[in-house]
């Protein structure tokens, strides 16, 4: 096989909006960034491109919260097709109990710095009219928000301007900072960047990698009906649920003037169809807290897949036993949100920096890869 060096100080492995914040990272720092995608599509392009600070752990409301401050700041380069809003997350409380929940979660929110305010039930219902009678509050984080992922990542790449070569290619081998493309062509690079979602486990079979499946669905164009992303309590539980399939209302305002619905979690399925049985217990989780949604048209469903981590959190740092390979997977539904500082994180380790956070909760270290995760690379020049 003939062997090329790439002219590239960088390659990175995925298009997605967490590989496009790398390339863009790298290519603010000075390097020269070449980016492979397969545009086989993956979580960027089908997810709900939310921007939201939350706080199952230290470690992950530490990432969260650094990447919405970074949003924030990358927000004025963004284009209109980015549809960035500020529109600010209600996490909404049935009852009682899941008050109390609203209450600890300002507690914790309020202790890393983040801006947050409850809100009894008459305010709640002053703030979104069409949420249904008896919630018996909310609590309101304004610094949350919405993008349209894919053309955020797109423009990540093109504010890196020459620095960024993006090209359609199918890697086939990885072998530390060397692969191998489906024409049978080697590059090289100082460091390669693998950030391709659920798609890495077939270039590195042995990283810790769960499919989660979600439905999504979106209605026809109405006018204004909800102002803030609204999800309720119990969506947490949902969303760091290890077996079976769970529901939970998340509900967006899109600036089309239209209504995006999730959230489903399903795992250990790589079917792509929409299955009725779950959008329709979805879909009676989102009429339970917005009855108006009944007289709406919905005019789309799909399903797309995030891979998970063992313990939610995703893998940021060099690959362990492959010298210049670097990842940046594993971040189940929470890429959009914590696309530029995982960029950021991974940049600081890359150049050897003090990074702003403890890398250690994110290193790939923290899990024992399996053998199949160091390829023998014989064909490799």
């Amino acid at each position: 096989m003939s062997s090329q060096q790439a002219r590239a100080d960088v390659i990175v492995i995925g298009a997605g909006i967490v590989g496009s914040a790398c390339a863009h990272e790298l290519a603010r720092r000075g390097l020269d960034v070449l980016v492979l995608d397969d545009r086989r599509g993956g979580a960027t392009a089908v997810g709900m491109g939310h921007l939201v600070a939350m706080d199952d752990n230290p470690a992950e409301l530490a990432l969260s919260g650094w990447s919405l401050e970074l949003w924030r700041q990358l927000a004025p380069s963004l284009d209109a097709g980015s549809a960035y809003r500020a529109c600010g997350t209600l996490w909404l409380a049935a009852d009682a109990e899941e008050l109390a929940a609203a209450e600890a979660k300002q507690a914790t929110l309020a202790g890393h710095g983040i801006a947050c305010e409850l809100l009894g039930a008459a305010a709640l219902r002053a703030a979104e009219p069409a949420l249904r009678e008896g919630l018996v509050g909310a609590l309101r984080v304004g610094g949350d928000g919405i993008l349209y992922a894919p053309n955020a990542a797109r423009g990540l790449l093109e504010q890196g301007g020459a620095r960024i070569v993006r090209r359609q290619a199918r890697v086939t081998q990885l072998c530390g900072n060397h692969l191998c493309l489906d024409d049978g062509r080697w590059l090289k690079a100082d460091a390669v960047i693998l950030a391709n979602g659920i798609h890495a486990a077939e270039l590195c079979p042995g990283l810790p990698l769960r499919p989660k499946k979600g439905h999504l669905l979106i209605t026809d164009r109405y006018p204004a009906r909800i102002q803030h992303q609204l999800v309720e309590l119990g969506y947490v539980t949902s969303a760091h649920a290890s077996e079976g399939t769970s529901v939970a209302f998340n509900a967006q305002p899109r600036p089309t003037g239209q209504i995006f619905l999730g959230s489903s979690r399903q795992f250990d399925t790589l079917d792509p169809r929409v299955e009725g049985p779950v959008l329709a217990r979805m879909l009676r989780r989102a009429l339970d807290y917005l009855p108006g949604l009944a007289g709406m048209n919905a005019i789309r469903s799909w399903t797309g897949f995030r891979a998970a981590s063992p313990d939610g959190l995703p893998l940021l740092g060099a690959h362990p036993e492959q010298p210049g390979l670097w990842l940046a997977v594993g971040h189940e539904g929470l890429g959009v949100t914590t696309a530029p500082a995982s960029a950021r994180l991974l940049a600081a380790q890359l150049f050897g920096e003090t990074a702003p956070l403890d890398p250690a909760p994110y290193r790939p270290q923290r899990f024992t890869l399996a053998a199949t995760a160091v390829p023998t690379c014989e064909a490799r020049p």
